[in-house]
């Protein structure tokens, strides 16, 4: 009755529903708690950068590189982790992300002086980078009919720890320090990790790949060639680049930019969560429509809206307008989960790892970068004009997108 009364919600419901049985509800609860703390963590280095700034005595273009540092490393860690994934499973090397990505968290903490912190931040990239092949992988193998939604559900928790950790981080870092709360949060990682190594089931004999660690740097060179000749493929990465570039842009610097419009840093933290969390929502929406409706048209309208909102960042003025531009920004996390759903199901399986940690290593790097465009900008006082360079990319991806297939 509530579902003929409600018919997106009683969709929702029937999707998630399909998730569970055979252990699966719990792998998916799992890989999607130790990814919100994988990707919370990411961004509430941006929420504290006045402190950090303070603390090390830095410009805006210098904490920038620290953020880009991190997404360096991670996106380095794509390629071999991908490797890896083929041949010793996901189990040991998601356990083995959140246990890095712990010790790394206690360096960040402990750091005395900007280098460290800066090359602590880089080792967390690389802890944490080890950890999104093997996410993707064990959702498309674990979730075959419903991929878009079982992505779509990990990835809104991730923006829900994405929203949550950054505000809950400044509301206390006044009382405890940034040390005291990037150190502390170390804890949940290796709580995760226990969970991680307890749930997800080993890779069997007939689902690993033994042939991954014989074959030869150049036969491995060539069959990720080969797979990447396939037009679709290369245009979902380009356009997945351009947008992760136009991502960290915006959020390694959000924060301040809405400070500088007269808002307080805890209010400017209020409306950075309520991005993810609007993020949150939109992925979930989004994974289950592209099950239904097709990855496509799903694509098309979440990179239209999200070539306008930067721009009318620009030009909007007051905490409640502000709010809702920012809450209508946050619907851009939606291509994630879908255009991860779709570049792992175009891969073949004997490759999968391997190809999909390297496509993630060349579009992240790429993104990495923009946390330091948008730095560079920020000190020459022209926050304005790098928003507007960002809707541009969005703009270009969106035509990539137009060009794939109609069905997906």
């Amino acid at each position: 009755m509530t579902s003929s009364r409600n018919p997106v919600a009683g969709r929702l419901r029937d999707a998630v529903h399909g998730l569970r049985g055979d252990g699966r509800g719990w792998i998916l609860f799992s890989v999607a708690l130790g990814w919100a703390f994988t990707l919370g963590l990411r961004f509430l280095v941006p929420a504290l950068l006045p402190q950090v700034k303070g603390a090390f005595d830095v410009t805006n273009a210098t904490a920038g590189l620290a953020i880009t540092a991190l997404w360096v490393g991670y996106a380095v860690m794509q390629f071999p982790a991908g490797v890896m994934v083929d041949r010793f499973g996901e189990r040991t090397l998601l356990t083995a992300s959140l246990c890095l990505s712990g010790v790394s968290l206690c360096l960040l903490g402990l750091s005395p002086v900007f280098a460290v912190f800066f090359a602590a931040s880089a080792a967390f990239g690389l802890g944490s980078g080890i950890y999104g092949p093997s996410r993707g992988t064990v959702l498309s193998r674990t979730f075959t009919t419903n991929a878009g939604a079982a992505f779509g559900i990990t990835l809104a928790v991730g923006s829900l720890g994405s929203a949550l950790l950054p505000n809950v981080a400044t509301a206390v870092v006044g009382r405890v320090g940034w040390r005291f709360v990037l150190a502390g949060l170390a804890v949940p990682f290796f709580v995760a990790a226990a969970l991680t190594w307890r749930v997800v089931p080993e890779r069997s004999t007939a689902e690993t790949n033994p042939a991954a660690a014989d074959r030869s740097p150049r036969r491995l060179a060539r069959d990720i060639v080969n797979t990447l000749s396939d037009r679709s493929i290369r245009l979902a990465t380009v356009a997945v680049a351009l947008l992760l570039f136009v991502y960290q842009g915006l959020t390694a610097f959000l924060p301040l930019y809405l400070q500088t419009k007269g808002l307080d840093q805890q209010t400017a933290a209020l409306l950075f969560g309520l991005m993810f969390i609007t993020g949150a929502m939109s992925q979930v929406v989004a994974g289950s429509a592209a099950d239904r409706v097709g990855m496509k048209p799903v694509l098309l309208v979440v990179t239209a809206v999200g070539v306008v909102t930067p721009a009318v960042l620009t030009v909007t003025s007051g905490t409640a307008a502000l709010a809702v531009v920012v809450a209508v920004l946050g619907s851009r996390m939606a291509v994630n989960p879908v255009t991860n759903a779709y570049i792992v199901g175009a891969l073949p399986d004997q490759i999968e790892g391997a190809a999909w940690g390297f496509i993630r290593t060349a579009f992240f790097l790429v993104g990495a970068t923009g946390s330091t465009f948008v730095g560079f900008f920020a000190d020459a006082g022209q926050f304005d004009l790098a928003f507007l360079a960002l809707a541009g990319l969005s703009a270009v991806a969106l035509g990539c997108y137009a060009l794939l297939p109609g069905e997906t």
